[in-house]
């Protein structure tokens, strides 16, 4: 049918509902590469802003290194732009399979398969891996790809309450009597910033004969003693069956994800994945980047140290400013602020003050968790984080905050 007045007006005013209520969102343009130090238009039209960027993936501070962008532009020049097919037609080079033995040879698995983007690995994982005789137990704050990859499965899906290892063990109990079992989980919760206890869950699944999956997108490169992600952390490197992960945060920032994990498993993928089989290749140039960003972390911890160090800083800094964060040790240093609208007044106020931090609110995170998810780099100096604190003082004292409780903060402003 045409797209009439009648249908133009139906989402004309779920737009207006969406602005009246306060949290319409609006992108901000970057008018510079990737780094804590931008140049933003917002709002469009508007004239550049210099600001600190405090909600970036870009973990290690790779994203305009120097080294990766030269590595790009001869991976560019050697290879070409694009490949124009998928893998399994024409659309594999020598220095993609040299890619997936490097990341294999990183994460200590046994193979990986390359994907455009980790949201299409976790889309194409388990209908290629499972059928309807299998179940999939997922922890429920899994990243939204894997629940939209869950969907496109014919198995059996059942979850257990966030990192409670009692409430899963019923559930492996409860399913004892399917072909397959695979426990799915991220390894560093995206929202939360908190680590899944791997070392509890493995044993789990050790004991009930089931297969455990780790989304480790917001952890490769720079959880764990040499940065290879939360299975490293926590003491169970060779013992996860299949890791997702992605290019497109600490391992350069572009674009880009695979699949790594028990050899078989890789190559049910390889066979069956429809991401794989009908999305173009990850392109060469992106490829040779990635390639030297395993070199740099292969080389030395120094970016992980210093991300470490820095994560410390600044949850220290705010804690003592009394806001209310979500405990963690990664990273990922969410300030809760309860109420969606309050969340986006926060945001625009610091923006104002020269920091750029979002808002997130439903449905990105549950009603009445609004937040702003601050995330920190290597790439920032104790300037900046200082100059950060003092903003988001500057603005928790305009809207009373600091030093209040999660109780009191709902009760000024509502969830």
């Amino acid at each position: 049918m045409s797209f009439s007045d009648k249908v133009r007006t139906v989402y004309q005013e779920q737009i207006k509902s969406i602005r009246d209520a306060g949290i319409f969102k609006q992108e901000r343009f970057i008018h510079s590469s990737q780094a804590a130090d931008i140049e933003v238009e917002f709002p469009a039209g508007s004239s550049l802003k210099k600001v600190i960027n405090m909600c970036a993936n870009n973990y290690l501070g790779l994203s305009s290194h120097p080294d990766v962008v030269k590595a790009a532009h001869e991976g560019l020049d050697s290879r070409g732009y694009g490949m124009s097919s998928v893998r399994f037609i024409c659309g594999t080079q020598d220095i993609h399979r040299e890619l997936e033995k490097k990341v294999t040879e990183f994460l200590g698995t046994e193979d990986t398969i390359l994907f455009p983007s980790c949201m299409d690995a976790n889309a194409g994982v388990f209908e290629a891996v499972l059928t309807k005789d299998d179940v999939m137990i997922s922890d429920r704050l899994v990243h939204a790809s894997i629940i939209d990859g869950i969907r496109l499965c014919s198995a059996v899906h059942d979850t257990f309450k966030h990192s409670n290892m009692e409430h899963l063990e019923k559930k492996l109990q409860l399913h004892a009597d399917k072909r397959l079992k695979l426990v799915i989980t991220d390894g560093v919760f995206s929202m939360d910033g908190d680590t899944a206890k791997l070392d509890e869950m493995v044993a789990l699944c050790e004991k009930y004969d089931a297969m455990i999956l780790v989304d480790d997108s917001h952890a490769s490169g720079f959880i764990g003693k040499t940065g290879r992600g939360t299975h490293e952390k926590c003491g169970v490197m060779g013992k996860i069956d299949i890791i997702t992960t992605t290019f497109g945060k600490a391992l350069g920032g572009a674009s880009g994800g695979c699949v790594s994990g028990r050899k078989e498993l890789v190559e049910m993928c390889r066979q069956k994945a429809r991401p794989y089989l009908f999305s173009n290749t990850i392109a060469p140039v992106v490829v040779s980047g990635v390639l030297k960003v395993l070199s740099i972390l292969s080389g030395s911890t120094e970016r992980r140290d210093k991300l470490e160090a820095n994560t410390a800083y600044w949850r220290k800094g705010l804690t003592e400013a009394g806001f209310v964060l979500k405990a963690g040790d990664t990273p990922i240093v969410p300030v809760m602020l309860f109420n969606a609208k309050l969340s986006q007044d926060v945001s625009r106020d610091l923006y104002d003050e020269g920091i750029y931090a979002i808002g997130f609110f439903f449905p990105v995170v549950a009603n009445g968790q609004a937040r702003i998810r601050t995330q920190v780099s290597a790439g920032h100096e104790t300037h900046h984080l200082d100059k950060a604190l003092e903003a988001f003082i500057k603005v928790g004292k305009k809207y009373d905050i600091l030093g209040k409780t999660k109780q009191e903060i709902i009760e000024k402003y509502g969830l």
